[in-house]
């Protein structure tokens, strides 16, 4: 038996009904783009945030760039993010024009340190882009600060963080926009790719609308501004709707599991050094992913693949070492927290439908690993 650090199939089986009556709603429409479905979830996702403005589009990396664009980010300006990320966070900064500043991240929560943030402040900065990542919030209060302050734009990043709340708000409603991904691996995911943005600007939200349908308006096949082809598929758009009425159900489960590791490894952990997941004050964590740290990761990877137990790590290379980002300058060693993280961090399986029987066979194999070190 080989368990995988995420799998589909188990809620595949739970939901398969509704799945496929989602696909035959829309094949029974008679609209297949941009249509009912396409629609109805972003009055939906807006309603679940309580904000005004959906605009669903194809991937979570075009959601971050075309909210970039919307909110006027482009060439000469200056946006602060961190490494610690997948690639398209930053990849969308690029692809607008404009310059990523990477900040360092906590070695407690991994999140963005932003005490550091003030001092990546330049006249070129146009925006601050936090990354709620593995599916808890950054500190937000410190941020709207320094955006006030400064004249600022901020965008979030809530690729890993659907339901997630920060001091009550939910994730994706503090900022001036908020890119989410619908990836199948997400808490809310999709059987293919798909994204939004959420906004409270109406001329965002118009901006948004024009930009991923070629840049047209009211008149089709007139171009009012250079777009793109970045729709949502109907399909992904239905099945959407009905997972996002499982959503908290999707988010208990998850800290079901979380619960469990902690409760199964907690002893061994302090006694081998394994760091298991902290929430930050004022966070509700939903554990899109459950990462745990130890500086022999390596060695333990390998022990539990050997045993049937393939884990994952997000990210083994932070973003300013990686070749294609040679260019913004970061040295080795410049960002060291995210440096050090990215050689300890693992992530064990996680996901609702994770059988429990398979939660033990983890915890087990990986209390007999940390003893045997």
């Amino acid at each position: 038996m080989t368990i995988r650090v995420w799998d589909y199939l188990p809620e595949y089986e739970k939901e398969r009904s509704d799945l496929l009556d989602a696909v035959e709603t829309v094949f029974e429409s008679g609209n297949l783009v941009l249509g009912r479905s396409v629609r109805g979830f972003e009055i939906e996702f807006a309603e679940y945030h309580g904000v005004p403005h959906c605009v669903t589009v194809d991937n979570g990396t075009n959601a971050i760039k075309l909210a970039l664009q919307a909110l006027g980010v482009g060439p000469g300006d200056e946006v602060i993010t961190v490494a610690n990320t997948a690639a398209p966070t930053v990849l969308a900064i690029d692809a607008v024009g404009a310059t990523p500043v990477f900040v360092d991240v906590r070695a407690d929560d991994y999140l963005m340190d932003t005490d550091r943030v003030a001092d990546a402040i330049t006249p070129a900065t146009r925006a601050l882009l936090p990354v709620h990542l593995y599916g808890q919030c950054v500190e937000m209060a410190p941020l709207e600060r320094l955006a006030r302050e400064h004249g600022l734009l901020v965008l979030e990043d809530c690729a890993q963080s659907h339901g997630a709340r920060h001091r009550g708000r939910p994730a994706g409603t503090m900022g001036d926009a908020a890119a989410f991904s619908f990836y199948p691996t997400k808490v809310l995911g999709a059987y293919g790719d798909g994204g939004a943005v959420l906004t409270r600007g109406e001329a965002v939200d118009r901006e948004l609308r024009q930009l991923r349908y070629y840049g047209m308006e009211d008149v089709y096949y007139v171009v009012q501004t250079p777009g793109h082809n970045s729709r949502l598929d109907e399909v992904q758009a239905e099945i959407l709707r009905r997972k996002l009425g499982r959503l908290d159900e999707y988010i208990a489960g998850r800290r079901a599991v979380a619960e469990r590791y902690a409760a199964g490894l907690a002893d061994v952990a302090a006694a081998t050094g394994l760091s298991l997941p902290s929430t930050t004050a004022g966070n509700d964590h939903v554990y899109y992913l459950y990462v745990v740290r130890h500086p022999r990761r390596d060695t333990i990877m390998a022990q539990l693949n050997r045993r049937g137990i393939t884990l994952n790590i997000s990210y083994p290379w932070p973003v300013h070492t990686m070749t294609g980002f040679a260019k913004l300058g970061y040295a080795a060693g410049s960002l060291p927290v995210t440096e050090r993280l990215a050689g300890e961090i693992f992530s064990l399986p996680m996901y609702p439908s994770l059988p429990i029987d398979v939660q033990d066979t983890v915890i087990s194999a990986l209390r007999d690993v940390l003893t045997a070190l």
